[in-house]
């Protein structure tokens, strides 16, 4: 079971961080993934991490501001947003899949999905 959380409203240019943590499930060998909804959008990849957290994909729209991460340990994956813009308004869902191999960054590979958390700026 995944829970995404952090969520809320901040100013653009403002930073928050999402957190992913999972429950009943060897974490360690599965890669994570973020996603967004919009309002009367399809969902859309935002970040993705590997399982040991060595090999990252970001969409073009947020790189270089959102850093994804991971803690095994703690079985919970982050998404570290900076310099928010409006556009980034959504709502916001942590995805996992089992392998080891490259992080997916399509909806249809991931098997287990969290419900979401709402990010909102304003400008």
């Amino acid at each position: 079971q995944l829970q995404a959380s952090g969520g809320g409203l901040v100013q653009a240019g403002g930073s928050l961080r999402l957190s992913c943590s999972a429950s009943g499930r060897t974490f360690s060998y599965y890669a994570v993934g973020w996603f967004r909804q919009a309002p009367g959008k399809e969902r859309e990849f935002v970040a993705s991490i590997n399982w040991f957290g060595d090999n990252t994909y970001y969409a073009n729209s947020v790189k270089g501001r959102f850093t994804i991460s991971r803690d095994n340990a703690k079985k919970l994956v982050y998404l570290q947003m900076n310099s928010l813009k409006p556009e980034d308004t959504s709502v916001y869902y942590c995805a996992a899949t089992a392998g080891t191999g490259r992080p997916p960054f399509t909806t249809k590979e991931y098997d287990y999905w969290g419900q979401g958390t709402l990010v909102t700026v304003s400008s």
